[in-house]
């Protein structure tokens, strides 16, 4: 019989062991089953916090500061990985569809949603602007599943591209009005033009020097990796590399007063260029995808736990109501919107305008917001935006597999095959 009044190390060392076999085992199960690894993550924790007493509240909102913590380290960790596996060298032509939704489909999605918690859910105006700001952004962190594969794995198209790109640099594109909703909540305990100082501060340096800090980081960890006369990092074969270059870069950033999200993107972009085809590319990329994992699933398996303690206990049909209206309506609507005209087919931009998943990015502006500002309905905002990322996790887990196998079919590849390396990306690797 199982002493769960053991010593809380060994019970902890337990968990952990168990933890990493299900972070190792878990996506292979599921490859071809309709079925997300979130969401069985997240009915682990229900099922774990709901048959043993854990003497902790799992909720976010009452570990205010540990939610914001948990998840930034997730999200950084996330936008490495994904900047380290796109393919595609950056362009502005090349990413086109990346602007359509980032300059278009998002500010969409910011209007609609704060309509949607002003004149449904009734909020505020402040609230609501926090709330659409908090859940605009498609999850870095969630959407694996309908983002682009490792370095050089091939299978890049346009849908998981665009996907991949859009996690990528949404994070940070959705940090300046996270700083609007704050900084009208204090609006009537500061004195000066607010505006100007947003638009200064919190748009224009905070955007430009997060760009130029990753950039910066990026070349200067490149070069180190790959080009550094005589013992370059890259012999090493250890890629913990891409882990340092994360915390330097946000850290940097965040020193500097900028946008770390922007920060770690693009000095995974500047990083992965530095030497495109190097097999020390996968290297990096598979350290930040087991880092994140582990992190996603500890996170993830709170969640659970936190739904069943009580996390969704004032939800009534209002609430309900406006999380479909948004993951249903505003966010394939405003997708749509912001793709006319794009080079793609009918069921890309479908695909593409349905699964703008919402997770971990979101939990963090919310906690962001509520830590940095003074918001009179913080348990209804956990609420409503608990409610929606629990529906995009199950609506979008249960649908994604086969969603992508079928587009997958409809381009004339096997969803069952891996995916060969593109011969035109390949090259003797330089170890």
């Amino acid at each position: 019989m199982i002493d769960w009044a053991a010593d809380p190390f060994i019970l902890a060392l337990t968990g952990a062991g168990l933890l990493i076999a299900l972070v190792a085992w878990l996506p292979l199960a599921l490859r071809r089953l309709p079925l997300s690894l979130p969401i069985v993550c997240i009915a682990i924790g229900a099922v774990l916090f709901s048959s043993v007493s854990m003497g902790i509240d799992p909720s976010p909102a009452a570990h205010p500061y540990i939610t914001e913590r948990l998840t930034e380290f997730v999200v950084i960790i996330a936008l490495m990985g994904a900047g380290l596996k796109i393919d595609r060298p950056f362009s502005f032509k090349g990413w086109g569809m990346t602007w359509r939704l980032l300059l278009i489909t998002m500010p969409l999605a910011i209007l609609a949603i704060a309509g949607v918690g002003m004149m449904v859910l009734g909020l505020s105006a402040v609230a609501s602007v926090l709330l659409a700001a908090s859940l605009s952004p498609t999850d870095p962190v969630l959407a694996a599943d309908v983002q682009v594969g490792g370095p050089q794995e091939g299978g890049e198209d346009t849908v998981r591209f665009a996907l991949t790109s859009e996690a990528g640099l949404n994070d940070g594109f959705a940090f300046p009005f996270v700083h609007m909703a704050i900084a009208l909540s204090l609006v009537a305990s500061t004195s000066g033009d607010w505006f100007t100082q947003w638009l200064s501060l919190n748009v224009v340096w905070e955007i430009a020097a997060g760009i130029g800090c990753g950039w910066v980081v990026g070349r200067v960890f490149g070069w180190l990796t790959f080009k550094m006369p005589g013992d370059e990092l890259a012999k090493t074969g250890d890629g913990l590399i891409a882990i340092a270059a994360t915390f330097v870069s946000y850290g940097l950033s965040e020193l500097l007063n900028c946008y770390g999200f922007f920060a770690v993107f693009v000095t995974a972009l500047t990083l992965r260029s530095a030497h495109r085809n190097h097999e020390f590319q996968r290297d990096m990329h598979d350290i930040t995808e087991q880092v994140e994992r582990i992190a996603m699933m500890v996170l993830l398996i709170a969640f659970g736990g936190a739904l069943v303690s009580g996390l969704l206990g004032n939800v009534g049909w209002l609430e309900i109501g406006a999380a479909l209206l948004i993951l249903l309506v505003v966010r394939p609507i405003s997708g749509l919107i912001g793709m006319i005209g794009a080079k793609a087919s009918r069921s890309e931009k479908l695909t593409i305008a349905f699964f703008g998943i919402r997770g971990v990015g979101s939990f963090y502006y919310l906690a962001y917001g509520l830590n940095h500002g003074e918001f009179a309905e913080a348990e209804r905002l956990w609420t409503v935006l608990s409610l929606v990322v629990v529906l995009s996790v199950v609506l979008h887990g249960l649908t994604v597999t086969p969603v992508m196998r079928w587009l997958d079919r409809s381009q004339g590849r096997d969803p069952d095959e891996d995916t060969p390396p593109d011969p035109g990306l390949t090259e003797p690797a330089d170890r």
